[in-house]
């Protein structure tokens, strides 16, 4: 998420907040996560995601996205060897089809990130040729032309850079002699060095306001500084780098690196949140993540194993991270992971990969989100049984363990509240015999006796087993 681009003003999201708690109350926790050997999604596409296709690129990987309206899209190729093609690429229909805007290795040996501030002025930054070619250019009719701007170093790569407007720019240079933080307020006509870190400058830069802001190199010991000063000082915070981060206000903000952190204290502290993980999911990470509001977020960066081959998931939380649930977009287009991620708004998102293909929502993707079902055992039972949840009393998760003797039996697992008010389904799909175990996190509900109920139905909807049992939440 970055606030240079007006589409992400805090307070215009406000207006999301209920309808999305109203549409995560009834596609919370679902879980259609199966073991590999007998327990295995249907191989179709999952609705309310289309697969588009980049141009011929000769190979080349693609470094950012960046979309500026549900219809307008740009998207770069990184710097890799002297001689490679650098392609600024176009999309006026979001995403179905991309014209090749500007190719060529004279001017552009690669570039790391692009930015638009409108429909009209955007920004590339990358890396240089041994030419001292020039690392930051410009467009003001929509990249139809692209110019150079003067830099600070001409033989230094950018790895990053925050468009606060066509005149305030800041600059990441991860480069330990001659690199650090670099700001111009002038459009780049003249450039100060605000930070110079040495082994530790950084690869990343976030600017929540022309005020406070963050940078951080990823690797190593913690580098994670900051500033409130519009970085004339910026000062250590015991913590790591990261790989995208966004805040909602001057104190609530998230970062990722791999994990997902979250702070309510303006980065002085951060706490990691849980990602969903067990059963299929391989690998569960976020590399890029893209906010909503201050309650929802996507992220791209996890994959399960399916048939034997990798598919890549979304993650998505409707509660600021307190739960995260995955989502499977598809399970034919085979994409084995997503890189980069960036919602206009609610409804219209994109999620690609770093070469070929992405998928494209208009409608806000599935309606299906899952959390992860852990199988403990395939040997068949010779009972269904609801198991009492360990720990109890628990604060905030707990685990409820159960068992199924049926193959292809309807398994509906429920949270009640003590009044009896139905509060979530953990479980709702069909399931093959065997042990499995299922998360329930309470970070969202207040202390008080819960129930959970398990019910299980034939393909008949005859019921074969029900049970309910008594779990205290203690905060």
């Amino acid at each position: 998420m970055h606030p240079e681009n007006p589409k992400y003003s805090p307070d215009s999201s406000d207006s999301t907040h209920s309808a999305l708690n109203t549409l995560s109350s009834f596609i919370f926790y679902l879980s259609i996560l199966l073991f590999i050997i007998g327990f295995n999604f249907s191989d179709v596409m999952v609705g309310n995601w289309q697969q588009q296709f980049l141009p011929n690129l000769n190979g080349r990987s693609i470094s950012d996205i960046c979309f500026i309206d549900s219809l307008n899209g740009w998207a770069v190729t990184p710097y890799t060897t002297q001689n490679d093609t650098v392609f600024i690429i176009r999309t006026t229909n979001r995403g179905d089809d991309w014209s090749v805007q500007f190719s060529g290795t004279a001017q552009f040996p690669g570039m790391n990130k692009i930015k638009f501030i409108n429909t009209n002025t955007g920004y590339c930054c990358g890396a240089y040729l041994y030419n001292g070619s020039t690392q930051l250019v410009k467009t003001t009719n929509s990249g139809i032309n692209w110019f150079s701007l003067n830099t600070p170093d001409p033989f230094f790569e950018i790895d990053d850079m925050q468009i606060i407007s066509e005149d305030t720019i800041y600059l990441a240079v991860s480069s330990p002699s001659s690199g650090g933080v670099f700001f111009t307020s002038n459009g780049g006509l003249n450039w100060v060095r605000q930070a110079s870190l040495g082994p530790a400058n950084p690869d990343h830069i976030y600017m929540y306001n022309t005020r406070i802001g963050f940078a951080g190199q990823f690797s190593g010991a913690p580098r994670l500084y900051k500033t409130t000063n519009s970085g004339m000082n910026w000062f250590s915070l015991n913590d790591t780098g990261f790989t995208d981060m966004y805040f909602t206000d001057s104190l609530t903000g998230w970062m990722s690196m791999g994990w997902m952190k979250k702070t309510t204290n303006g980065g002085m502290n951060w706490t990691r949140q849980t990602l969903p993980f067990g059963g299929n999911i391989i690998t569960s990470g976020i590399r890029a993540f893209d906010n909503i509001n201050k309650d929802t977020i996507w992220g791209v960066g996890g994959a399960l194993l399916l048939n034997l081959q990798f598919r890549g998931i979304l993650l998505y939380t409707s509660n600021g991270g307190n739960n995260w649930l995955f989502q499977l977009p598809d399970t034919s287009i085979h994409i084995g992971e997503y890189y980069l991620v960036d919602f206009v708004n609610k409804r219209n998102g994109w999620a690609y990969d770093n070469y070929s293909s992405g998928i494209h929502t208009t409608t806000g993707g599935n309606d299906t989100f899952f959390t992860p079902v852990v199988p403990l055992s395939t040997e068949i039972p010779n009972e269904f049984k609801l198991f009492q949840n360990y720990p109890n009393p628990f604060n905030p998760n707990t685990n409820i363990k159960y068992q199924i003797r049926n193959n292809r039996t309807k398994i509906r697992l429920s949270v009640f509240d003590v009044t009896g008010k139905h509060i979530i389904d953990l479980i709702d799909q069909e399931q093959n015999a065997g042990t499995y175990d299922v998360d329930f996190s309470g970070s969202d509900y207040a202390s008080g006796i819960y129930f959970y109920r398990m019910e299980v139905t034939d393909d008949k909807t005859n019921q074969l087993y029900a049970e309910t049992k008594k779990m205290i939440l203690l905060k």
